[in-house]
């Protein structure tokens, strides 16, 4: 299945044109546009998830700051980074707390891995070029990568 590059949407087999956002699409593939640095939309979206510094270049540099597969992605991974933070500093705030601390330790590790598997799915989908949502934090970034 074909996904579209502008608007993250499933293109139907053999379509030429984007039912959600009527762009015009590579058939059998997703479109995936060269900038003028060389760098391609789905590897840019890539390494918006490497750290936070990346994805912040992405949205001040000029010819990534326009693209909104590119935006998306970046805003996706501050926010999913900024949560990871969160939860895992709620956990360790909780440690201190006499017995809940013992119960706490498998949570970290929990948390840990859950960030890091999700982080890993995110950098894979945005190298395939497909907008991949997670639940609360997509919604935020997808406001934001329209709002240009």
């Amino acid at each position: 299945m074909a996904f579209c590059s502008a608007c993250g949407a499933q293109i139907p087999t053999g379509a030429a044109v984007c039912p959600a956002c009527s762009r015009a699409s590579v058939s059998g593939g997703v479109a995936v546009q060269a900038t003028a640095s060389g760098l391609t939309d789905n590897v840019a979206g890539l390494l918006a998830y490497v750290t936070i510094i990346p994805a912040i270049v992405f949205l001040v540099v000029e010819p990534y700051s326009k693209n909104r597969f590119i935006r998306f992605h970046s805003f996706q991974n501050i926010f999913f980074c900024i949560a990871w933070i969160a939860l895992s500093v709620a956990a360790s705030i909780l440690t201190v707390i006499p017995f809940i601390g013992l119960i706490l330790l498998p949570v970290h590790l929990i948390i840990w891995l859950g960030g890091l598997a999700l982080w890993i799915i995110l950098m894979l989908k945005a190298y395939q070029g497909q907008m991949f949502k997670l639940p609360v934090i997509g919604d935020m970034a997808e406001k934001q990568a329209n709002a240009v």
